[in-house]
């Protein structure tokens, strides 16, 4: 689990150490170019801290947020590759604030991130040579999933993602594929040693699961769990649930478990919910997924009904007890979990306070206030032409 403070800033500064490594941002609900962030940052060191700016400081720099400090610092917390979540931190990196933490040195991408005033968010750690620069994650922004909510677009969906990770005769495919590797990696970031990958394929008669990436399977006789869903937009809701899960285990009087994550692909999703969700493609939700602390494999692919016939092709066994969240389905629907609840493996997770933080209410929280954020999307764009020019 990840470390905490009584309070913050901390009254007694932490020892400087190069391995102590700073990292800062807004991180609006959750995706892959965030986790990658932290995933690089913590490959440059041995401790990551993670300072998240607050509502009223983001909104007077940059815009209103989807998410809340609090939604957002549940996010934070989540990441694996995170040990120390920070709330609060200044919008503009202060070194004044990393030198209580102990972080000689602040990552950030290799963009520029400007404040009300136009000028550079790292220009004082930049001039004390306190900065060091990752690669961004190409093509996933905040900005640009608030692009496909108002524009409704399903150009994002993927048809068949296992067939296209399996394909090493393609560039795409390798180049998804070792991202796979890489957020696969354990609480280090190191490759190999972490989640391990599958996915489903139905082409022979009950299913199996095709190994994507190796990592590190349940031990013998440990207690298995699977969950399920879409994930999508990765949201302090899901996140809530898997932490519940986790604790409920604990409480069962289960330390050890290794958890299993199916994940939906695309197109199951858009025939459920329809319009143009999910809002992250399949790619996009499995490394979500990946990055959770509270995960130890995922299954891409996952059918939307866990049956006796699919829990007995994963490779980590037949699960011990299958974990969903209070889902109410349609009249009429058959229930998904049916199978699982007669094999007496089933378990609920019941109502919590982001229970209701889901992929519909966050488009909902964004078409309710369009306005603003169209006129966020407008100010970023000329932000973003601005900070291409600092870099030029």
């Amino acid at each position: 689990m990840a470390d905490s403070l009584p309070e913050h800033p901390p009254n007694t500064p932490t020892p400087m150490s190069d391995d102590r490594i700073w990292i800062d941002g807004c991180f609006d609900f959750a995706h892959h170019g965030h986790a990658g962030a932290m995933l690089q940052a913590k490959q440059l060191g041995k401790y990551l801290v993670v300072g998240v700016h607050s509502d009223e400081e983001i909104l007077e720099n940059k815009g209103p947020t989807v998410m809340n400090l609090k939604e957002r610092m549940a996010a934070v917390t989540a990441c694996k590759w995170t040990d120390l979540p920070v709330p609060g931190a200044p919008y503009v990196t202060s070194p004044e604030w990393m030198d209580l933490y102990g972080t000689r040195y602040v990552v950030h991408g290799d963009d520029v991130t400007t404040d009300s005033s136009g000028e550079d968010c790292y220009r004082i750690v930049k001039a004390a040579g306190r900065f060091k620069v990752v690669k961004r994650t190409p093509g996933i922004s905040t900005t640009d999933l608030v692009g496909r909510m108002l524009l409704c677009t399903k150009t994002h969906h993927i048809r068949d993602l296992g067939k296209l990770l399996l394909d090493q005769t393609s560039e795409e495919g390798r180049e998804l594929l070792e991202r796979t590797k890489m957020y696969a990696s354990d609480s280090f970031g190191v490759v190999g040693k972490g989640s391990t990958v599958y996915n489903f394929v139905t082409e022979q008669p009950g299913g199996r699961c095709v190994p994507v990436v190796s990592g590190v399977g349940p031990k013998p006789a440990q207690r298995v769990v699977y969950v399920d869903g879409g994930f999508d937009l990765f949201s302090s809701g899901h996140i809530e649930f898997l932490r519940r899960v986790v604790e409920r285990e604990k409480e069962e009087g289960h330390e050890d478990i290794y958890v299993v994550a199916g994940v939906h692909d695309d197109r199951t999703i858009n025939q459920w919910k329809g319009l143009n969700y999910p809002i992250m493609n399949m790619f996009e939700r499995g490394l979500c997924v990946l990055q959770c602390r509270y995960i130890n494999s995922v299954v891409l692919t996952a059918p939307f009904s866990p049956t006796k016939g699919f829990l007995e092709t994963l490779p980590t066994g037949v699960p011990s007890v299958v974990y969903h969240g209070p889902t109410t389905f349609m009249p009429g629907d058959e229930d998904p979990y049916e199978e699982a609840k007669e094999m007496g493996i089933f378990q609920e997770i019941g109502n919590h306070e982001f229970a209701g933080v889901n992929a519909g209410e966050i488009m909902g929280r964004i078409l309710k206030q369009r306005e603003l954020y169209e006129e966020r999307q407008r100010r970023k764009g000329v932000k973003a032409e601005n900070e291409v020019q600092m870099i030029n």
